[in-house]
């Protein structure tokens, strides 16, 4: 037993040493990246984008299979891990996908930038447009048939999610295949919050719903006025103040935002009013997106709220029998592994059917 709990600890202490890391060459390269690059010497600047793309993808994937892999040994040590195994197994394919076999393929390190479906980033949309200021640079960079390929790619993963939303709901996206904060709050879970804090006061969360709202129609305004541009309409003038504004959302709002949450609040912070999580919140309701919490006697012992990375009441519901309906939700399992009654699962219309299906089937 006094082993066990010493491994625990080392494991601990590495994964926050690894946090602590990511967010901190995060912070300084994409300073760099960002900050400095654009005003530095052509071989300077392009020494910068290098080793921007090096963090950004194989870093970042490394980081992912270490952290995915010390997470689950330390919660395998507490309590049920199917949820969050299969979450971290589904991170660690998208990283190698998408962060190393993919760029190697198309020779684009910037892949990733086309693996966040729309309202995230407009993009793509600039990629398309042969005189903004994004696209020049892509095309430069790509070439016209690097372009296609990035471009193709952007629009057959984002029906993959839109359609593979309808059938197993936000979870997919949000939990499985998020390389923004989706992965962070998934792999360096035992670590968060790096800096103590106490529970989150249940009436911050109304005040995110604002925000969630507003990132939601700001970030829809980006992607109407480049469809419009898309369409030939007269709007080019402002096309690289709009390219900048966007950035400038990006660097502060989400990507220096997005690290302060990991830190010193929750690792799914983001997550409350992050544009593409609002979208397939709302796509997720059609699909019939629900934590069931009937399957089994709920002894009210807490344990689900208490995991819920996104401050729901599961509880609550538990206690009344009453599916938990919440555009909050994320669908990571997190409440689902923690239960020990095991009266929580997670469904959807499609899953549902799918389940009653095989119940059949095995019956006859």
């Amino acid at each position: 037993m006094h082993t066990r709990r010493n491994a625990t600890g080392w494991e601990e202490f590495l994964l926050r040493t690894i946090l602590w890391l990511y967010i901190s060459l995060c912070l300084i390269i994409a300073g760099l990246n960002w900050g400095y690059a654009p005003q530095a010497s052509a071989q300077m600047a392009a020494l910068v984008t290098k080793i921007w793309q090096i963090y950004e993808n194989w870093i970042k994937a490394l980081f992912i299979f270490i952290c995915g892999f010390l997470t689950l040994r330390i919660k395998k040590k507490g309590q049920r891990i199917a949820m969050r195994r299969q979450n971290i197994i589904g991170l660690s394919i998208a990283a190698l996908a998408i962060h190393i076999v993919l760029p190697l393929i198309s020779k684009n390190p910037d892949l990733y930038f086309y693996a966040m479906p729309l309202p995230w980033s407009t993009m793509p949309l600039q990629a398309g447009i042969a005189d903004s200021p994004f696209g020049m640079t892509q095309l430069l960079t790509l070439q016209a048939s690097g372009l296609r390929f990035a471009l193709i790619f952007y629009w057959i993963y984002s029906f993959f999610i839109f359609l593979g939303t309808l059938l197993f709901g936000r979870r997919l996206q949000c939990s499985m295949l998020c390389l923004f904060n989706g992965f962070a709050a998934e792999v360096f879970e035992p670590a968060i919050p790096l800096v103590k804090r106490k529970a989150i006061p249940k009436k911050i969360i109304p005040k995110f719903t604002f925000i969630r709202w507003l990132f939601f129609i700001i970030s829809l305004a980006f992607t109407f006025y480049w469809v419009l541009v898309q369409l030939g309409l007269p709007f080019k003038g402002v096309m690289e103040l709009m390219e900048k504004a966007e950035s400038i959302k990006y660097l502060t709002t989400e990507l220096l935002m997005a690290m302060f949450f990991w830190i010193v609040f929750i690792g799914r912070g983001y997550c409350l009013y992050c544009p593409l999580g609002t979208t397939l919140a709302l796509v997720s309701r059609l699909a019939g997106q629900s934590i069931k919490t009937d399957n089994a006697v709920c002894i009210q012992c807490g344990q689900c709220s208490k995991a819920c990375p996104v401050a729901i009441d599961v509880k609550t519901y538990a206690k009344e029998k009453s599916p938990v309906i919440d555009l909050s939700c994320i669908g990571c399992g997190h409440c689902i592994d923690s239960c020990p009654t095991q009266t929580l699962s997670y469904s959807t219309h499609f899953i549902s059917s799918w389940k009653k299906y095989i119940e059949h089937n095995q019956d006859t």
